[in-house]
This record gives structure tokens, sequence and C-alpha cells, in this order.
């Protein structure tokens, strides 16, 4: 499940290789049944950014409930990946997924027809020293979703409180390819 989070004026967590462009951020629910790493959850906040010229979006919150996850996402792409204990539930059409330590809950209930859905997109992460691009494919089915995400007043995402218009994807594959530095990376940090 994506949400979208219109132009939210809260602090930035890009690094400082990046910089942060104006426009929406994203609040992501994940449950994988299949993956090298095995099953696993995932939370995550995305936020669009740029490597000189060129934009993308950067992951800049995410915890998962799976070690072998975190290393994997750390190491190869330099997700900011957290090991935390989340917790799925669905009750009729309504599914949430909590983060048990921030009491962060993102809750949403679908409508409307489902629909096939390609989305190709672009991370771009810090790994060590080195700023990575790294494309990627999310094919499936999707349908709209009503979404409230909520956590508590004190914590750092507060600002992302509140209702929001996002997809909820079914049967959905996820491609993530080979992080590579962005052309220009080695003139730049000479």
């Amino acid at each position: 499940m994506v949400a979208v989070v219109g132009c939210p004026h809260g602090p930035s967590a890009v690094p400082p290789t990046l910089r942060r462009l104006p426009g929406p951020q994203l609040i992501v629910a994940a449950r994988y049944t299949s993956s090298p790493v095995g099953p696993y959850l995932e939370m995550a906040v995305v936020e669009p950014a740029r490597f000189g010229s060129r934009p993308g979006m950067c992951a800049t919150t995410m915890v998962v409930d799976s070690a072998e996850s975190r290393a994997a996402g750390r190491g190869k792409w330099g997700f900011p990946k957290e090991l935390g204990t989340l917790n799925w539930f669905r009750a009729g059409k309504e599914r949430s997924l909590r983060w048990e330590e921030r009491g962060a809950v993102i809750r949403w209930t679908t409508r409307g027809p489902l629909l096939p859905a390609i989305l190709p997109f672009v991370c771009l992460q810090q790994r060590a020293d080195v700023p990575l691009r790294i494309p990627g494919l999310a094919r499936g089915s999707a349908r709209l979703a009503s979404v409230e995400f909520d956590v508590p007043a004190k914590d750092d995402l507060s600002y992302l409180t509140g209702r929001h218009l996002g997809a909820h994807a079914s049967g959905a594959s996820l491609r993530i390819g080979e992080g590579r530095p962005p052309p220009g990376f080695a003139s730049s940090s000479e």
C-alpha cells in the first residue's frame, strides 16, 4: 500500500549528498510473502530528491521485521532499514500495519475496481560514501485506498499524521535493480 502525502512541511531526512525536491512524500506499508531473504513486513517514508539534475525518490525512514532484509537493504542499496516489531492486521476491507516501538499505525480501506498497474521508479540512496541511483519496477493490480496515518505527537514523523489518498496493490511483483553511482558522481566528489 502506498499513501501520497501532499507536500508536507516536515523536516527532511534526505542525506546531504542529495537534495530534497518539493512535492508529495509517500508512506509505504508492504507485506512481502516471497523474496530472496524470505517473507517480511516493511513500513517506509519516501521523499522526492535529486542528485545533480537527476530526480528520484529517497527512502528516509524504513523499518522491517527481518534481520536478513535489513542487512541486504543496507548493504546492497543503502536503504536506511532498521529492525523493528511490525504487526499486520486485516478485518474485512480494512488493513493496517503497526510499528510497535514507535506507535506508528497506517490503516487503509480499499475501494473501486481492481485495475492493472505498472510503476517504474528510481530510488536515490546513500550507501557508505557512495550515492546510488537504483531503478525499480512495481507491477500488479491496484485499487484506490482511503488511508489514515497515526503517530505520537512528539515523533519526527508526526507531520505526516492524517488522512491521505493511496493505492493498495494485490499480487504485485517488485523488482529492484542494481544500484550504481549517478553519472557525474566522480567529478562532483573530487
